[in-house]
């Protein structure tokens, strides 16, 4: 099928490619799909659900059937596949499979431009001629492997192409990304660009999308032959391509641009045996051109139903029938406004052209050519002019009219839509891709259904790795017609969503994958616990020691040994993970009263106090400690596992709710190292390390802090910080002197037997003094007052949560509780996330549960197994008993305060 001259590809390079095991060859400039139809091949895999046969049917990114897997990478698109020497294509019937390839480097960059113009048709190369002659930075993007948009299918290659793709070249602020895909349109003409295997981040002052347009199918019963293609597609393979899809052809036409087609095909050598034109009267010149070339053009006419198993081999019109190999049809065109319509633009039905177009735009962008809705070539090239120069303009850089080609009008469309042939629903497909047919419309409809949101989600119309490209407006025709409806503008049209085309995970990756992926964050004390033989748990994206077992000692007999130690001696632990957020600004204090459940703004200077935060709702989000470094200054700490979530809630909450505060935020968790010393001895030990500190009780008090210098020179910030109960101080230093102090600290401590311990003792330690820890005992659905922390609530001030807080469900008595339980027997340690439930609850499902074990350890200073709960209830059950099915028997707790050691907090100042 391969004509013997013409067409844009290289008959000198011959390729040889595979498909479905059987070698074939095309020639350099090929896609896949012209060279399978050049060798004959007109037919894909069949059809998804209704394995009906199915054909390739367009030429570009709109394809619904042509799915292929390409050397493993799967649901390609026949008619996007450039040609290269050996490949290896398999054709698909719905989705393809992924395997293990080469190990390919996937990037991103990441660019600021002037202008950026997505597609490079006759409009996109008019725009960005004009927008870089005054030197403005200008983008280009365009799909296919060279430039030109729908001017490389005209039969009279278009020397102006060659000209300006030149031009563009030579200009130094001019950026051209070829084989690239425009794919997502965010805020702030934020633009990203999916080109190979690299993905471009975008962002613009001005954008011009010069997109195009996609010519419309036409449904009538058993419309999905192969044979039946779009007649711009059948117009791109013979005279891009020099391929014939067929011999004996039939026109199907809306509008005047399929008579182009039929010219183009009757030089081409096919014989074309009629136009049929939906119009009661076709245009009077292109019926007398087409009459001299011997095509009968009839007027007012449909194809009912199409003939043919395997491929068409005919069509019936209300006039009678006509044998064809070949059926190009062309329903109209429907301007790409897919990226448009992601940028928050508007649309408008027009009914001149039966499409939607763009109306308002949100941000600084302009659509222009067919995207616009302009069909006539010289408009196309002066919307473009008019649009690059504009945005040359507002961006400062005014240039020069560029010279453009002298072309003939083309004709507007002036269609003369058809939505579907009166033939048996079921035979009528409106989805190829989907195998969605009328009669799939007809049943949403029928079961009341009249939003095109839920008739796509009933049916899956445009739900497919084609999105909707050929079928959208169909399908809105169709249901506008079964609704009564004069027009698809009637109904509106589906929401266009990111991605524009389909893209690869790999790509959206990048470099984050494997290590890069999850990156593992180390303290700068980490040579240390290694060398120390620690035994590291992950806490986001850090690793914690959690625990440092001895010769001969398990986890168990390891964290009994520490907790021991931080209880009668002196324990340290590197807390440098803890979220660590500078809040800054005349209003930083305001901004933190509204923020936390109790206050801040009257927090003196040098001081600190622990915090609570809710979400909107009331649950708790987060806790910490904040230290008042200046009048203007705050020291934030957060949850290991929550800083960058604290950061995001404060800036929403800025930006959005209270701009007119002054305040700003910098995180700077990796900034300082902290170590936590604790235990009756740590205040002998803090002397030692700190000798020009008066650590006396009444010179440095609880919850203050000091700025000093440590014996060895090193600045500190050393805080009376305690998270276990027992007197402890957090010693902070920048991060570069961590690993030193640290072992300044163990130095210190060395004739007291400091010992170092981990996360699990941390637990334990703040456990049997009932210090509920965020995410752990708590799951979004625990308020402070579940915690028995109605103290930390403020009644005179607003907090984010507070009227929330006020609901009478927020303080029902049988809301889950913290509470503490012990259970009976001694040795037994509850293992957590255990179901609780009362006794005498039978077992037979669904059983009632009272609520569940959220911590649970083994304590050394209470000598037995304890466990922390939230129970329904539970402080109305403390002397009650649970029970804990475990496996084949149930285990018996006691309902107690969640307090265990040291109730009156005697220890914490020594």
């Amino acid at each position: 099928m391969r004509l013997p001259r013409g067409g844009r590809v290289d008959r000198s390079a011959p390729l040889r490619f595979t498909l479905d095991d059987v070698e074939y060859t095309g020639f350099a400039g090929d896609t896949l799909a012209s060279a399978m139809i050049a060798n004959g091949v007109l037919t894909v895999a069949p059809s998804m659900y209704l394995r009906r046969p199915r054909g390739i049917v367009t030429a570009g990114i709109e394809e619904p059937n042509a799915l292929v897997q390409v050397d493993g990478e799967p649901s390609l698109t026949a008619t996007t596949v450039e040609l290269v020497d050996g490949l290896s294509a398999t054709t698909l019937s719905g989705v393809g499979r992924l395997e293990p390839g080469p190990e390919l480097v996937h990037d991103k960059k990441y660019v600021h431009t002037d202008v950026l113009v997505v597609g490079a048709g006759p409009a996109g190369l008019a725009a960005a001629l004009a927008a870089s002659s005054g030197g403005a930075r200008v983008v280009l993007v365009d799909a296919q492997p060279e430039l030109g948009g729908s001017l490389l299918s005209e039969a009279s290659p278009s020397t102006w192409v060659a000209s300006a793709s030149a031009e563009l070249a030579a200009r130094p602020e001019v950026r051209v990304l070829s084989r690239a895909t425009a794919f997502g349109y965010y805020d702030s003409n934020y633009v990203l660009v999916a080109q190979k295997r690299r993905l471009w981040h975008v962002r613009a002052r001005r954008v011009v999308l010069a997109t195009g347009a996609h010519e419309r199918p036409i449904v009538f019963g058993d419309n999905d032959l192969p044979g039946i293609m779009s007649a711009s597609a059948v117009r791109t393979y013979v005279n891009r391509y020099a391929v014939l899809p067929g011999r004996e052809v039939v026109v199907l036409t809306t509008n005047d641009s399929a008579y182009a087609t039929a010219f183009d095909l009757a030089a081409a050598g096919a014989h074309v045996a009629a136009i049929l034109d939906t119009r009661a009267v076709p245009p009077a010149d292109l019926a007398r051109r087409a009459a001299s070339l011997g095509i009968r053009v009839s007027a007012d006419q449909v194809v009912r139903r199409a003939s043919g198993s395997s491929r068409i081999t005919g069509v019936s019109t209300e006039d009678g029938s006509l044998s064809c190999d070949l059926l190009a049809v062309s329903g109209g065109w429907s301007p790409v406004v897919h990226l448009f319509s992601q940028s928050r633009g508007t649309l408008r039905w027009d009914e001149s052209l039966a499409a939607f177009v763009p109306d308002g735009a949100a941000q600084a962008n302009r659509v222009v050519g067919s995207a616009n809705g302009v069909f006539d070539l010289a408009d196309c090239l002066a919307e473009g002019v008019t649009a690059g120069a504009e945005a040359a303009e507002l961006v400062g850089y005014p240039g020069s009219t560029p010279e453009l080609p002298l072309v003939g009008g083309r004709k507007a469309t002036a269609p003369r839509p058809v939505w579907q042939a009166p033939d048996e629903p079921s035979r009528c497909f409106v989805d190829l891709q989907r195998d969605a047919t009328v009669a799939d419309v007809l049943r949403a409809t029928g079961a009341g259904m009249q939003s095109p949101e839920h008739v796509k989600r009933y049916t899956t119309i445009g739900t497919g790795a084609d999105q909707g490209r050929t079928s959208n407006v169909v399908a809105l025709g169709v249901i506008a017609s079964a609704l009564g409806m004069g027009s698809p503008g009637e109904l509106g049209t589906t929401t266009f969503r990111a991605p524009y085309a389909p893209v690869t995970f790999a790509v959206m990756a990048g470099r984050n994958r494997g290590a890069l992926h999850d990156p593992v964050r180390t303290t700068p004390i980490q040579p240390w616990h290694v060398t120390a033989g620690a035994v590291f748990e992950d806490v986001g994206q850090w690793k914690r020691p959690r625990y440092y077992p001895q010769a001969g000692e398990d986890m168990d007999a390891a964290v009994l040994r520490e907790c021991h130690a931080a209880r009668t001696g002196v324990g340290v632990q590197d807390a440098s993970t803890l979220g660590k957020i500078e809040v800054v600004g005349a209003d930083a204090g305001e901004f933190l009263n509204r923020m936390y459940t109790n206050a801040f703004k009257k927090l003196p200077v040098g001081s600190a106090r622990y915090g609570l935060m809710c979400t909107a709702d009331g649950m708790v989000f987060d806790d910490g400690v904040t230290m008042r470094l200046a009048e203007d200054r705050y020291y934030v700490t957060t949850t290991t596992g929550g800083a960058a979530r604290v950061l995001d809630w404060f800036e929403e909450w800025a930006q959005t709710e209270w701009p007119s505060l002054d305040v700003k935020f910098t995180s700077v968790t990796e900034q300082w190292s902290t170590v936590a010393v604790v235990g009756p001895k740590s205040r002998a030990v803090i002397g030692l390390l700190a000798p020009s500190l008066d650590v006396s009780p009444e010179a440095f008090g609880f919850m203050t802090f000091r700025d000093t210098v440590l014996h060895n020179g090193i600045p500190a910030r050393i805080a009376r910080i305690s998270f276990s109960g027992e007197l402890a101080y957090e010693v902070n230093v920048a991060s570069w002197y961590g690993l030193a102090v640290w072992q300044a600290v163990l130095a210190a401590g060395a004739d007291f037997d400091i010992t170092p311990y981990g996360t699990e003792t941390m637990h334990v330690l703040r456990a049997e003094k009932g210090f509920p820890i965020v995410g752990q005992d708590t799951d979004g659905t625990v308020t402070p007052h579940d915690l028995g922390m109605s103290w930390i609530v403020s009644k005179q001030k607003d907090f984010v949560g507070r009227r929330s807080l006020r609901r009478p469900d927020s303080v029902r008595p049988d809301r889950k509780h913290l509470v503490g339980l012990l259970p009976v027997e001694p040795d037994v340690v509850l293992p957590e996330g255990s179901q609780l439930i009362a006794p005498d609850t039978p077992l037979t499902p669904p059983v009632p549960m009272l609520g569940h074990v959220t911590s649970s350890y083994r304590s050394a200073v209470l000598e037995r197994g304890f466990a922390l709960a939230l129970v329904k209830g539970g402080r109305d059950r403390i002397g009650e008993t649970v029970l804990a099915p475990l496996g084949d028997r149930l285990v018996e707790a006691t309902v107690t305060e969640p307090v265990f050691y040291d109730k009156e907090g005697a220890r914490r100042d020594g």
